[in-house]
């Protein structure tokens, strides 16, 4: 859809927006998140609950959730990570990516963030699962923050 140029008025109107590092978290406040999303029509949905969504079951589950909870008439899309960690395997990558739901892999150096205990404690941990993803094409979301310990 192609975003449209009122001339006399000077604005732009776009049919609708993306947001790239949306958390809705679960449960009630998940219907409230999503009563805020006006204008809203796509975005990449944080994993990093309790328990984090760690694998596609964990993943069409959450996003069916999500559905559920929509406004009446709202039309959205949630794009569907996988939390990684320290066991994520390449056979997870695959079923992921085969799913047609998730989209991208996102890593969180454990303990750095909110729900972030079960995060990757050694990148090398994560190198098969990162080879899978560089050969399919799925992309990374690193949370870019590190624990400084004073």
């Amino acid at each position: 859809m192609a975003a449209e140029t009122k001339s006399e008025t000077n604005t732009l109107e776009l049919p609708f927006a993306d947001d790239f590092h949306l958390h809705l978290r679960d449960g009630k406040v998940t219907a409230s998140c999503l009563k805020q999303m006006k204008g809203i029509g796509r975005a990449i949905i944080m994993p990093n609950l309790k328990p984090p969504v760690i694998n596609t079951k964990m993943a069409l589950a959450y996003r069916e959730r999500i559905l559920k909870g929509l406004p009446e008439g709202m039309e959205f899309t949630p794009l569907m990570t996988l939390y990684m960690t320290d066991k994520t395997s390449p056979e997870d990558i695959k079923e992921a990516k085969a799913s047609g739901h998730v989209y991208a892999v996102k890593l969180y150096p454990k303990g750095v963030t909110t729900n972030s205990e079960s995060g990757v404690t050694d990148i090398k941990n994560c190198f098969p699962a990162l080879k899978e993803m560089a050969a399919i094409g799925m992309p990374l979301l690193i949370h870019g923050e590190v624990v400084v310990v004073m």
